[in-house]
């Protein structure tokens, strides 16, 4: 039976806050031991580097697909069951992953949590339902601070489980999962009333790319959809191949690896919690998104040349502009929409990271591979991180280009006004 949504729905927020932080660490807690497991049904570094491009391939098609699907149906049936259903079937992708005995039970797997993966577009939604219009950016950042916060947690405790037991933190997640499943189901509150419900429509929801063209109708941002595609390309990439690449680099295991993600979460939370808004007050977004994609180039090199392991840390550490480019590059996006097109805006760039995702396992796990049979230490082994190098240079270059041409127009028309 539906709980009923209380008189003010504001009361709802630590509600919906409590089962992001939730299911954020139920996820993360999976991410620094599931390419050691991977491996342990493969012969090779290369194989395992491989199929571990794969598995993750099979994850970023399936969310690909099924987001916009879920956000259809949270529209028409409401959040709470969508995402009681999302939490039902993470808790079984990570306890079959947890007793698997071979490699297409771990795709075919990831393609079932790739689906059900909709707890942020759902919870988003959610504090939309719940919020005013003028409270919404205040909100959303508490939300946001949920996801880091989930995810900075997560990595740490799988790392610490995954050495005592490789298959330990997918146990712990699928438990945690079903925490959320059963305080969804008792707690969690409805946030859409029947009355602005939609109904559902197949034919825009089967279809994510639509979303992509709202980009390509926005005047005034050009060259910067490349920039957005480049800089998403090379953070995807960094994501599917840092485990492995420290795993074949410096011998990591679980728990070297949870530490490093837990600092790469630790800084991002920082940067953009404390130091992002000091730093626009005394740089424009424009100016601030070139030092970020100067700052993201020299670290991505840093990572593929580190000869020892405290070099990632150090390099995580130093890359302090590199964790504003995305913040920087949505206020840029948003200025440019009006009031009436934000939230196609932001749902096209959404769509377009999404995409990237898609795209990144395709390139990082075959680079990896490549490299993969070169012993501890080999520079070499940095394929695939001098592969994102580029490609955020690209995204300097387009970048540096698009505000120096803006600026000359408004310079031009400036003075044929005087």
């Amino acid at each position: 039976m539906p709980i009923a949504v209380p008189a003010s729905r504001a009361a709802a927020m630590p509600f919906i806050m409590i089962t992001v932080l939730i299911d954020m660490m139920s996820i993360g807690l999976i991410v620094p031991v599931l390419p050691a497991l991977v491996g342990s049904f493969t012969s090779s570094q290369t194989e395992q580097a491989w199929w571990y491009g794969a598995v993750t391939f099979a994850f970023s098609v399936a969310n690909f697909i099924a987001s916009p699907i879920l956000g259809a149906l949270s529209d028409r049936f409401g959040r709470r069951p969508v995402l009681l259903i999302g939490f039902c079937g993470l808790a079984i992708s990570f306890f079959v992953t947890a007793i698997a005995t071979a490699i297409w039970v771990l795709i075919a797997v990831r393609v079932l949590s790739g689906a059900m993966q909709s707890t942020a577009l759902v919870a988003n939604a959610y504090v939309a339902d719940i919020t005013e219009p003028e409270g919404r950016a205040r909100r959303f950042g508490l939300l946001g601070a949920m996801f880091g916060l989930g995810f900075i947690l997560g990595p740490v405790m799988g790392g610490l489980l995954g050495a005592i037991d490789l298959r330990l933190p997918f146990f712990a997640a699928g438990s945690l999962a079903l925490v959320n499943l059963l305080y969804g189901f008792f707690v969690l509150p409805e946030s859409l009333p029947v009355e602005r419900r939609r109904r559902f429509d197949w034919r825009t929801a089967f279809n994510p790319i639509t979303a992509l063209a709202e980009l390509g109708r926005l005047g005034g941002i050009g060259m910067l959809v490349a920039v957005i595609a480049c800089t998403a390309l090379s953070q995807f990439t960094l994501y599917t191949t840092w485990v492995l690449y420290a795993t074949f680099k410096f011998g990591w295991g679980p728990q070297e690896n949870g530490w490093s993600l837990f600092a790469v979460g630790l800084m991002s939370a920082l940067v953009q919690g404390l130091l992002l808004g000091r730093l626009l007050k005394r740089f424009s977004p424009q100016r601030l998104a070139i030092a970020g994609l100067v700052s993201s180039t020299l670290a991505y090199i840093g990572w593929g040349a580190a000869t020892e392991g405290w070099m990632m840390f150090a390099v995580v550490f130093c890359n302090v502009l590199g964790f504003t480019v995305a913040a920087s590059m949505q206020s840029i996006i948003s200025g440019a929409a009006d009031a009436t097109t934000q939230g196609r805006t932001m749902g096209a760039v959404s769509g377009l990271q999404s995409l990237m995702a898609v795209v990144a396992p395709m390139i990082g796990a075959p680079l990896l591979g490549a490299v993969s049979h070169l012993p501890r230490g080999d520079w070499r082994i940095g394929a695939p991180f001098y592969f994102c190098a580029m490609v955020q240079a690209v995204a300097l270059g387009l970048a540096w280009t698009h505000f120096h041409n803006a600026r000359r127009g408004r310079l031009q028309a400036a003075s044929r006004n005087a």
